[in-house]
């Protein structure tokens, strides 16, 4: 059993008022054994000290991310920060933090996650992760490592990103600080039995043709049917301009079905460059099929109040102790000036639901999907301007 209690502040600036608002919202003489505090939060909480004093104040350690936006039940300014609180007698919490990771070596992540199971005979039953957002190293490389070093334990979780315009001050967050080139994750041991709900892309949105990848290198997606990527978005009626620049290349993202049984997922294309190649937001692996699609505020709302939905009907039929909620920022800057309609939705749905959440904004998701035959079975996958959620 977890007990949940959520607390939020949105006062950066001075300390003290920030601890004992965040103090005044929880109780502490009730939490479990074990217990730990997921936040995320505005960088600016941690250059003021807020994170730091949190972390001295509160009996629990705190893993998390820093953001553009969050809410939690209760609170829907995004610009607060945002802590939910887990305690148990009988499910426990190890946490670590990896060294400095270049994306060239998988043993940061390796030695980390070997140290803190070392301890336990069984494997985690669900883990949480927060990865940087590097340029060496895409959230497929943490995900694909961290997927065979645990032996398939599913993994949820998100890219840190910030509000700075280039997220060069995004960090992950461990006991207090701030990390750029770290990983942080939190092991949960014991009954625990992950949901997972992800909002990708209408197929109504999507363009028909679909072509095959047939030249890959990691995130450098070469040519599909044999051609130039460019040639494949020329013929789907996506057209650069006089200059040969695929200008907005981004806000067309695409499906990537994997030809292993499992769910498409949603990556994004940063650039192309002069040789038509696709500069991605993740490995796209040769043998991949390939869809474009369009992505709008529309689509946004629609795919995501759709899952939310069926998040709500689940929690009602199943019960819940609590709803960790990721989207991606490309999803956030595309609802411009509705940027809380997302949030809304799920603060609707589960308003009649007694149940904690929160929200948080992310640089890039991580979480499982099923099989096209079998949901049940799961791959864990890294995403792009996806809305992700567990329900545990």
């Amino acid at each position: 059993m977890l007990n949940v209690q959520t607390a939020f502040t949105p006062e950066i600036d001075d300390v003290d008022k920030a601890v004992t608002e965040i103090i005044e919202q929880l109780n502490l003489d009730a939490l479990g054994k074990y217990r730990i505090g997921i936040i995320a939060a505005l960088p600016a909480f941690l250059e003021t000290g807020v994170v730091a004093a949190l972390q001295e104040a509160l009996p629990f350690d705190l893993v998390g991310q820093t953001t553009i936006a969050t809410s939690l039940c209760g609170s829907d300014n995004l610009d607060q920060l945002s802590i939910m609180v887990l305690s148990s007698d009988t499910i426990e919490f190890s946490i670590y933090l990896s060294t400095p990771i270049d994306g060239q070596s998988a043993d940061p992540i390796k030695s980390a996650h070997l140290k803190a199971t070392a301890p336990y005979e069984q494997k985690p039953s669900f883990i949480l992760s927060y990865v940087p957002l590097s340029q060496t190293a895409s959230g497929d490389f943490f995900i694909k490592n961290l997927d065979t070093i645990s032996g398939g334990v599913p993994i949820f979780g998100g890219v840190t990103v910030d509000d700075t315009l280039d997220y060069h001050n995004s960090q992950v967050i461990y006991k207090g600080k701030g990390y750029s080139d770290q990983m942080a994750c939190v092991l949960f041991y014991g009954d625990v039995r992950p949901r997972f709900f992800l909002a990708t892309i209408t197929y109504g949105k999507v363009f028909e043709e679909t072509g095959l990848v047939t030249g890959s290198t990691g995130s450098l997606l070469r040519t599909i049917d044999g051609a130039p990527v460019s040639e494949f978005l020329k013929s789907v009626g996506i057209k650069p301009n006089e200059d040969g620049e695929f200008v907005g290349i981004n806000t067309y993202p695409y499906l990537v079905d994997y030809n292993d049984g499992s769910d498409p997922v949603i990556k994004i294309m940063f650039a192309v460059t002069a040789e038509g190649y696709a500069a991605c937001g993740g490995d796209i692996p040769e043998g991949a099929l390939l869809t474009v699609s369009i992505f709008d505020s529309n689509e946004i709302l629609g795919s995501s109040k759709a899952t939310i939905s069926n998040l709500a009907e689940d929690v009602k039929e199943n019960g819940a102790n609590l709803v960790l909620a990721y989207s991606c920022v490309g999803r956030y800057f595309s609802l411009g000036v509705n940027a809380k309609a997302e949030v809304e939705l799920l603060e609707d749905a589960l308003s009649n639901c007694d149940v904690p959440y929160v929200f948080t904004y992310c640089g890039g998701e991580l979480c499982p999907v099923g099989n096209k035959d079998d949901s049940s079975i799961l791959t864990n996958r890294a995403h792009n301007s996806t809305f992700i959620a567990v329900v545990l």
